[in-house]
């Protein structure tokens, strides 16, 4: 949702409200919707916009502050914090493809309403350090997804919103398609891309084709009302399910992409902004890992295991 903190004194009482409401979702299947158990596993990092696993033991999420800029960090299990890079404004979408980071820079609120293209995509070298811009003149990147050629797909959900696409070698963007709405969290399962959207009355998960970005899109409805639930990031679980952070309503969201059947597997993960299923040493590939606004990296645990408590 980008370093929106204009929208978080918002966002206190909208969450409350939306807490009243009854969201009803259709039936998933009684296993795959069985409520999680939410622990934490550190906290006081900031404006925490997006996560994803290093596959070495880490955990990167991408944060900002109310004031300055902000970074990208590396969580170990034991919920201990280290920082990867620092001095870095308005980070936003994570990817990590094998020993490389992309990371989105410059996804600010202020540069989406003043339609400022002083954003890029830079990546680092986990193995040295090394960083470097591989894409220029974009507004506002949020959501970012590698897709199978090795361009890059960035989304903006404030002011001109949509999809823009790199060939990471360096240039400037190009934007897609602006017909889709508040396009926020990117998903890339080999040939399909997921995108939902986050400021509409309706909020939607779209299906594209990585190969026809321009072309038909499949949508599906989400439940609930659109702008008390705020979906933002979203992951593909491994049971081919998508799991999408609800950032207002405080939830996670399982939706099938083939049925577009629903129901809320965790609750109470305040101003959740993103959600990755664990993966690399440490991390449980059942349990699902969540970033926030409030500056706290939380896991949702399968089953009726009691882990910690905050």
């Amino acid at each position: 949702m980008g370093e929106h903190t204009m929208r978080i004194a918002v966002g206190v009482a909208a969450a409350t409200v939306s807490a009243m409401i009854a969201v009803p979702t259709a039936n998933a299947g009684t296993t795959a919707c069985a409520p999680r158990t939410v622990s934490t596993v550190t906290s006081g990092l900031g404006v925490l916009e997006n996560l994803e696993f290093d596959g070495r033991g880490g955990l990167l999420v991408s944060g900002g502050a109310l004031a300055g800029d902000g970074a990208l960090r590396r969580v170990a299990s034991d919920g201990t914090v280290g920082t990867v890079l620092d001095d870095v404004t308005g980070p936003g979408g994570i990817v990590v493809d094998g020993a490389t980071t992309y990371l989105n820079v410059g996804n600010t609120a202020a540069s989406g309403l003043n339609n400022t293209p002083d954003g890029t995509i830079d990546t680092i070298d986990l193995d040295t350090g090394e960083r470097r811009t591989v894409a220029t003149g974009i507004v506002m990147p949020n959501g970012l997804g590698v897709l199978p050629d090795g361009s890059l797909l960035t989304s903006r959900d404030i002011g001109a919103v949509g999809l823009s696409r790199a060939a990471g070698d360096g240039g400037e963007a190009t934007v897609l398609r602006t017909d889709l709405g508040s396009v926020n969290g990117i998903e890339v399962d080999g040939d399909t891309v997921y995108t939902v959207t986050t400021f509409e009355a309706v909020n939607r998960l779209h299906v594209l084709a990585a190969t026809d970005l321009t072309g038909p899109v499949r949508s599906i409805d989400l439940p609930g009302p659109g702008l008390l639930q705020a979906p933002d990031d979203l992951t593909l679980g491994p049971d081919g399910a998508l799991y999408i952070a609800l950032n207002l309503a405080g939830a996670i969201l399982r939706v099938d992409p083939q049925t577009g059947e629903s129901c809320r597997v965790a609750e109470g993960i305040p101003f959740v902004s993103s959600v990755a299923f664990g993966n690399g040493p440490g991390w449980d590939p059942d349990t699902i890992y969540t970033t926030g606004f409030d500056g706290t990296v939380r896991a949702a645990h399968p089953g009726t295991a009691q882990p910690a408590d905050e």
